[in-house]
């Protein structure tokens, strides 16, 4: 395991926060801001509390009044001029909605050193919440991460309608302003009283978890005055159900254990 003692080269690291617990920090991303010179934070969209994995004198740089135009003079001049280390944290996972490809690109053009360093997504701590497995053998065993079109395009072929044919589970993030649209294009194919987990701030100290039949979807969001930070779970798996993997089952063979006849 990577020791970062009490500093780093002068880099770029984009750390995932996680979705907003303190605790599902990783490890690696604890150590990086224990000694990071400087921290971007995107306030918006993670908790103050993270910040206190941070060095006392770091610098800390709100980001959500920001442009990325602005961003990364700053990431750009604190590594190359300052020759210091530079976190850019970020909520989730950077791999999943973030607007890390962007960033990588200009960075790269710049000649800007970076790592990546994964978070858990909201649907992971949402499952975990709702303590439920989303691959349930016979039941369903693909999950589906998207989100409906609104001022970022969705491409025609994973149109919601025809990704919800699928009726695996379906994630669905940054969707809550279109939620009625959503709902309309679920309903085509998975059954009106398919369970939906509203998950609003997972992770949060004020997080709020609604359940109900996906017919109710865009009504309990519109109840419940959710616009924006809400993940949707869409899942026959948040019913209960007796489907059991093979892998621990005693008539199972593999590597390590010699199955029954």
């Amino acid at each position: 395991m990577k020791d970062y003692q009490n500093s780093i080269a002068a880099a770029v690291y984009i750390v995932g926060a996680g979705p907003g617990d303190p605790d599902l920090l990783t490890l690696k991303a604890q150590k990086l801001l224990a000694v990071a010179d400087v921290i971007l934070f995107a306030d918006s969209l993670i908790p103050e509390q993270l910040l206190q994995f941070c060095r006392e004198d770091a610098e800390i740089i709100r980001t959500a009044d920001k442009t990325l135009e602005e961003i990364l003079p700053l990431m750009v001049e604190r590594v190359r001029s300052q020759h210091k280390s530079v976190v850019r944290l970020q909520s989730g996972d950077p791999s999943l909605y973030s607007a890390m490809h962007e960033q990588i690109q200009l960075l790269t053009e710049a000649n800007i050193p970076f790592e990546v360093i994964p978070g858990i997504s909201a649907f992971q701590a949402a499952a975990a919440t709702l303590k439920v497995e989303l691959t349930v053998p016979s039941l369903v065993q693909t999950i589906i991460l998207t989100r409906i079109s609104g001022r970022t395009e969705v491409p025609a072929r994973e149109e919601l309608a025809s990704l919800a044919a699928h009726q695996a589970s379906l994630c669905l993030y940054l969707s809550a302003r279109h939620v009625e649209t959503a709902q309309a294009k679920l309903l085509e194919h998975y059954p009106a009283d398919t369970p939906v987990a509203i998950c609003f701030r997972i992770g949060w100290p004020d997080e709020k978890i609604k359940v109900v039949p996906l017919k109710q979807m865009a009504d309990c969001t519109q109840q419940e005055n959710l616009i924006r930070t809400t993940l949707y779970v869409i899942s026959p798996a948040l019913s209960q159900t007796n489907g059991r993997s093979r892998l621990y089952h005693p008539e199972y063979s593999r590597l390590f254990r010699q199955g029954g006849d």
